[in-house]
């Protein structure tokens, strides 16, 4: 005879993972900060990570309901709605060029989805926390411990009015660097803009094992 366990009543069933579907959000700042990781040249490069979670529509607070199931597995259990953008490092080469014009634009994006808001340089990147913006998310390969998959990534900011009006183009899947001949296979697209369902880059993609622990 099977024990019937405490607490039966108030049990949780276990369910199907939910995968995101790639497309374009409306998402809200969960925490910002600023991390340095040395080059491959021996110097030091800096990058802006940014956690986060979609705002609006049919998966609207998908990263936390993601990060309480895990912590529920796993104390070491990571966030894992993170974008991550290289800063500048003013060395006067093309890619830092690149850089800032790239971290410009996911500013004006920020700043054009909340009316009034103007980053503020002299306060720590903390700031943008709790701000609202549209974020569009490609089709990445992830690998890990013999494993691998495809998964929606937070590829880049766009402004909220983009993303409700549909005028925002999804990038090409990224395949792991360690099989760049991978297609995906049946993984579910949208391109509708949340509120109704929902060349080289400088935002870097997140490794599974290199997520936030916001």
């Amino acid at each position: 005879m099977i024990r019937k366990p405490k607490n039966w009543e108030n049990v949780k069933a276990a369910t199907e993972r939910i995968q995101l579907p790639v497309g374009g959000y409306i998402v809200k700042i969960v925490a910002a900060k600023t991390v340095s990781y040395n080059t491959d040249m021996g110097g030091q490069i800096d990058r802006l990570e940014i956690a986060l979670d979609i705002a609006e529509g049919e998966y609207k607070g998908f990263y936390q309901a993601d990060y309480d199931s895990g912590k529920r597995q796993s104390e070491d259990y990571k966030w894992k709605g993170v974008l991550r953008q290289y800063l500048p490092m003013e060395d006067g080469s093309e890619n830092d060029e690149w850089r800032k014009s790239s971290l410009k634009a996911m500013m004006e994006a920020i700043e054009d989805s909340n009316g009034g808001y103007r980053y503020d340089w002299d306060k720590p990147e903390s700031q943008l926390k709790g701000k609202t913006v549209g974020c569009v998310f490609r089709l990445e390969e992830w690998a890990m411990n013999d494993k691998k998959g495809w998964k929606a990534q937070p590829f880049k900011f766009v402004p909220v009015e983009a993303i409700h009006s549909g005028k925002f183009k999804i990038p090409k899947f990224k395949p792991h660097k360690d099989y760049q001949n991978d297609t995906p296979d049946n993984f579910q697209s949208d391109s509708r803009p949340a509120s109704s369902a929902p060349a080289p880059s400088a935002y870097d993609p997140i490794d599974d094992e290199g997520d936030l622990p916001f």
